[in-house]
């Protein structure tokens, strides 16, 4: 089987890959998270995020949207201590803003997956070598900017990009990989299945 470099360094990656990435996600516990994973990510490797998925999932409530937007000081300080996670205040603040910001969302009747799901770009890469995979695009760029007006924060446009390739709103796999069009939304030359 084909697979990303990155995918054949660890046996965790390797099972993400090919049960994972790249598949749809659209109710909005499911995107935050997501996103919330990527934030944490920024700067540090994936494989790190999947060894501490379990712990985030259990320090952040489930990524419950009603419980993250209450935590106050003394969560932060809990989370800061908490050897599980990545201890970094700005990703741990940016974690509660944006579950709040995602609230807000739904409030005002929308929602977080909605929005995101809105920036599905016509046409998806097909890169033939990891090379030709882009680490943004225009869409998520766009993206990235109504974030940033909805109110989140910590969402960059490489950010918001692994998280649309970790959701399926682009295929960001190889064109030979046995998971290329894997999501049922892409055909495998980029284009989008009616």
């Amino acid at each position: 089987m084909i697979r990303a470099s990155w995918a054949e360094t660890d046996p965790l990656l390797t099972e993400y890959y090919d049960t994972e990435w790249g598949m749809p996600v659209r109710d909005d516990t499911g995107v935050y998270e997501r996103l919330m994973l990527e934030a944490f990510q920024s700067g540090l490797s994936w494989l790190i995020v999947l060894r501490k998925r379990e712990a985030f999932r259990r320090a952040f409530a489930g990524f419950d949207l009603e419980r993250v937007a209450g935590f106050g000081d003394s969560d932060v300080e809990r989370l800061l201590a908490d050897p599980g996670i990545i201890r970094n205040r700005r990703k741990i603040e940016a974690a509660i803003v944006n579950a709040g910001a995602t609230l807000r969302l739904r409030d005002a009747g929308s929602s977080l997956s909605e929005l995101v799901w809105s920036y599905m770009p016509d046409r998806s890469p097909a890169p033939r070598s990891e090379a030709e995979v882009p680490a943004t695009s225009p869409e998520s760029a766009a993206l990235a900017k109504e974030l940033k007006r909805q109110g989140f924060v910590f969402v960059g446009p490489t950010t918001v990009y692994a998280l649309m390739t970790a959701i399926g709103i682009v295929d960001a796999h190889l064109v030979d990989s046995h998971r290329r069009g894997c999501s049922g939304l892409w055909n495998l030359d980029g284009t989008r299945r009616p």
